[in-house]
């Protein structure tokens, strides 16, 4: 018999690592569509050198943020640690930076990157709130 209030009586959000997994893929797409259209930019407009070596070397941080947010979200959520969890939620907060930085504020936003970057804030919106109604669901126990 399980003793009530005790860690083992709470589960994995399930809709939170369904997002964390379909954005997962979905950043993997938006990185090689970034790196793709970084080459058209750099092919066929006025794109100076400076600009395009921070916008690439932002685009790379962006990924190992990432890959570090969904991999501490999708492991403190499967795991009931309310650390990594929170980490993962805290990570949010510079991607989201990055996400908004390509959808306003490089040297020249495509059409393209402003709905690849729109759809990518609206991930990061369902998973912060997703993500903060898991942690108060296990900081309860």
């Amino acid at each position: 018999m399980a003793s009530v209030g005790k860690r083992e009586d709470t589960l994995p959000s399930a809709p939170l690592q369904v997002l964390l997994y379909l954005n997962g893929w979905y950043f993997a797409v938006f990185f090689i569509a970034e790196i793709l259209m970084f080459v058209y930019k750099g092919v066929l407009l006025p794109y100076p050198p400076a600009n395009l070596t921070l916008d690439l070397v932002l685009l790379f941080l962006f990924l190992g943020l990432e890959i570090l947010r969904l991999f501490y979200g999708s492991k403190g959520n499967l795991c009931q640690h309310s650390l990594t969890l929170g980490l993962s939620v805290g990570l949010l907060v510079p991607c989201a930076v990055l996400s908004v930085y390509f959808l306003l504020l490089q040297t020249f936003v495509l059409r393209l990157e402003l709905l690849l970057n729109a759809v990518l804030l609206v991930f990061y919106c369902l998973e912060l709130l997703l993500g903060l109604v898991t942690l108060t669901a296990l900081s309860r126990y």
